[in-house]
């Protein structure tokens, strides 16, 4: 069974940290990305990585800020996210597909989708 289980999602006040995890289990991703959807907002791809190069990818909302990693022995991919702004506040998904077929920002690449932790932030 292919799943996707999020956790480590809370509240922080501004300029604080979370770590997300996403653990995969029931399959064996070539791209695993981070989103996530703020109420009355479009969904935004957050960060992504190549589980078999290291390769990664983030939105400039969040280059410097957050850092995504794998531990392949956990088969866990967490996203590291520091000095948070309000503006982060969301509901933050992870995602996953065994193909690259597109780009990492479009959610239309991934086919298997996790069921979200909320994050917020407060000034």
């Amino acid at each position: 069974q292919v799943q996707l289980v999020e956790s480590g999602g809370g509240s922080v006040q501004a300029g604080g940290s979370l770590t997300l995890s996403c653990v995969l289990s029931g399959v064996t991703a070539d791209i695993v990305g981070w989103f996530r959807r703020a109420p009355g907002k479009e969904r935004e791809g957050v960060a992504a990585i190549l589980p078999h190069s290291g390769y990664t990818f983030y939105a400039n909302s969040t280059l410097g800020r957050f850092r995504i990693s794998l531990d392949t022995a956990k088969n866990t991919v967490f996203l590291q996210m520091n000095s948070l702004k309000v503006e982060d506040t969301a509901m933050y998904y992870c995602a996953a597909d065994t193909m690259v077929r597109g780009v990492w920002y479009d959610g239309g690449t991934y086919g298997v989708w996790g069921q979200g932790t909320q994050v917020s932030v407060s000034s």
